[in-house]
């Protein structure tokens, strides 16, 4: 019996293992998959390593137990079939532990020598899910076997350590190392962009002898993690003039840089690029692009993209859509995207939700919002996190249901933090229940006795019971701490590609002289057609009426929408982005300005989008 398979092992091994490497080629789902294991073990194929290690590369994608499984009945498994197990559970975080297991499994047991992918995939599993006392036994493994100074295991401990936040450590792995390449400077730059240290990475990336576009990539989203949006639109320009052709990832960055500063004109261009068949589109750049555009005011712009592409397989675009409508105060349109969602079979996930509930909450539909709270749990087994609780803590805080936010607090399964606090407090201010506002005042300032918000809420509070010395009182024990500087109002315009920007009482832009004496001018004007000021969330006991005024006019909104009005021709809308919330006299003033000047004015505050035209806001008053 022995003798006759001898005599028939060749063709018929060369013969089926090429069946079934195609017939692997082919799995679709686990049962092929199994059918596929099946017949790799009735053939004796599961022990020919090249069959095998084939095999577990696809199984690990389907299923990482199942390929588990599978590697504990290959018999003598070789060193490709290790590293394919090591660097399928390093890209899991849950599953960490396994692929240092299967490491020492290598190291120990095999009687193999691990290469330098063994190395590259174990530390990238140490940096997703691991100590640094493991990373650090691995490393000193590769010591032990010479492999330390490769500059692939180089590269991977720099990212490893990049991952911890170690970034210093990986500073000197890098400073250390006789070979570098590209990948090693992009690998550090990473390193200090993920810790947000633009000044470093912005030094070594200027060091550097040639950049593609992956350094040039992580600059410019380096620049936008932390909030430096000008500084990435600027290293964008850049590229465009001397560096590689952008990429997906680069115009992303681009976009959201432009969504961030309203920069309408450079976000057009943009997709204007990708149009012309510059870069191929795919569906994070089209949600990318249908952001820009409801970021920039452009509602209907964004929902013409949307719609205009008929492959959206991903859930990103359609996030995108339900979250721009939401922002516009547009809940019907964003419900609708989200029952064509569930028409073209797109699962939502939790980002859909957030999103969702944004618009219900916006919208006033607080049976909406319940509803769909109900139905991400029942229909589509996602668990809220806080991120939907405070959602739906605003919805109804918002609707005046003060009683029925706390009891929602009340039940949720993690502690609340000072936002959820925050939002019942400021709808304390807004439907004049004092007394649960001073209470929940009292919650916050124990939570975290700095916070500026609640300070500015629960001193509007104050001033609009008349609570004057209360008022006073909180202001001046603010300023006596300087962690609770509150951050000025700020308000930005574009015109013709630069950004101007304006604080409250601002007076450094050279049109002052100009602007102040329009806006004199302008509450003339304002006055004459029916604007009475709105005092009642000053913080200060002003006695004097001008005075009061005065305080009210300087408010950064005010000069911006002013700037615009004096340099741009009659009838172009006006952009402007907001720091803070819109405060009730700016929105009063900005609906009169809207009439009086026949213009649209779009404001973006922090929380939504406000649409002016003819004496009318798209909020309803209600933000």
């Amino acid at each position: 019996m022995s003798r006759f398979c001898s005599t028939l092992t060749k063709p018929f091994h060369s013969d089926h293992c090429c069946r079934l490497a195609s017939l692997v080629d082919t799995c679709k789902s686990i049962q092929q998959i199994k059918q596929t294991h099946a017949q790799l073990v009735t053939t004796a194929l599961i022990s020919h390593h090249v069959s095998a290690n084939k095999f577990l590369k696809l199984v690990a994608d389907a299923s990482l137990s199942y390929a588990h499984k599978l590697f504990d009945q290959i018999p003598q498994p070789d060193l490709f079939i290790y590293n394919t197990m090591i660097k399928a559970h390093s890209l899991s975080p849950s599953s960490c532990n396994d692929s240092l297991m299967v490491f020492r499994l290598l190291t120990r047991d095999s009687g193999l020598s691990p290469n330098r992918y063994s190395f590259v995939f174990t530390f990238g599993a140490c940096g997703n899910g691991l100590s640094v006392q493991e990373g650090e036994q691995v490393r000193s493994h590769a010591v032990k076997v010479g492999l330390d100074s490769n500059v692939f295991v180089v590269n991977a401990l720099i990212g490893m350590y990049g991952k911890w936040g170690l970034v210093e450590y990986g500073r000197k792995v890098f400073e250390w190392a006789v070979d570098k390449d590209l990948y090693s400077w992009n690998t550090m730059i990473a390193a200090y962009v993920g810790s947000g240290n633009m000044s470093q990475a912005k030094e070594l990336f200027d060091e550097m002898q040639e950049q593609d576009v992956v350094s040039w990539s992580t600059i410019i989203a380096g620049y936008v993690q932390v909030g430096c949006f000008m500084e990435a639109l600027d290293f964008f320009h850049r590229m465009l003039q001397v560096g590689p052709k952008p990429n997906e990832y680069t115009l992303v960055s681009a976009l959201a840089a432009c969504s961030n500063l309203v920069a309408l004109d450079q976000g057009k261009w943009i997709h204007s690029f990708i149009g012309r068949g510059e870069i191929k589109m795919n569906e994070r750049l089209l949600a990318s692009i249908i952001d820009m555009y409801a970021k920039c005011g452009e509602i209907e712009s964004a929902s013409r993209v949307f719609w205009e592409h008929n492959a959206k397989r991903k859930v990103w675009p359609w996030n995108a859509m339900i979250g721009g409508f939401a922002m516009h105060g547009k809940p019907s349109e964003a419900i609708k995207v989200f029952q064509k969602m569930k028409v073209e079979n797109v699962s939502p996930n939790k980002v859909t939700f957030v999103a969702l509930l944004n618009a219900c909450s916006h919208g006033y539909m607080v049976e909406e919002g319940k509803l769909y709270f109900r139905l991400m749990v029942s229909d589509y087994g996602i668990i809220p996190e806080i991120e939907h609780y405070g959602c739906m803590v605003d919805l109804l805080s918002r609707a005046g249901l003060l009683k029925e936010a706390e009891d929602m607090i009340s039940s949720m399964p993690m502690a609340p933090d000072v936002a959820i606090w925050g939002a019942v407090l400021n709808a304390c201010r807004i439907y004049k229940d004092m007394e649960r506002g001073y209470r929940i005042g009292r919650i916050i300032k124990e939570m975290d006795p700095n916070h500026v918000g609640c300070h500015v809420l629960l001193g509007n509070i104050y001033s609009s019971s008349g609570r004057w010395n209360d008022a006073r009182m909180l202001r001046e024990k603010s300023e006596i701490s300087t962690a609770t500087k509150k951050i000025p109002g700020c308000s930005s315009i574009e015109l013709n590609g630069t950004f101007y920007q304006f604080l409250v009482g601002d007076r450094s832009h050279p049109q002052s002289r100009e602007l102040y004496s329009f806006l004199d001018e302008m509450t003339t004007k304002l006055k004459i057609a029916g604007y009475v000021p709105v005092f009642g969330e000053l913080l200060l006991d002003i006695d004097d009426e001008e005075d009061k005024e005065t305080a009210l006019s300087v408010h950064s909104e005010k000069l911006a929408i002013a700037f615009g009005l004096l340099n741009t021709a009659p009838g172009t809308p006006i952009r402007i982005v907001k720091n803070l919330r819109v405060c009730r006299d700016c929105h009063q003033v900005t609906k009169f300005i809207s009439k009086v000047y026949d213009r649209v004015i779009i404001v973006r505050d922090r929380t939504r989008y406000h649409h002016f035209k003819d004496g009318i806001c798209s909020c309803k008053d209600y933000w």
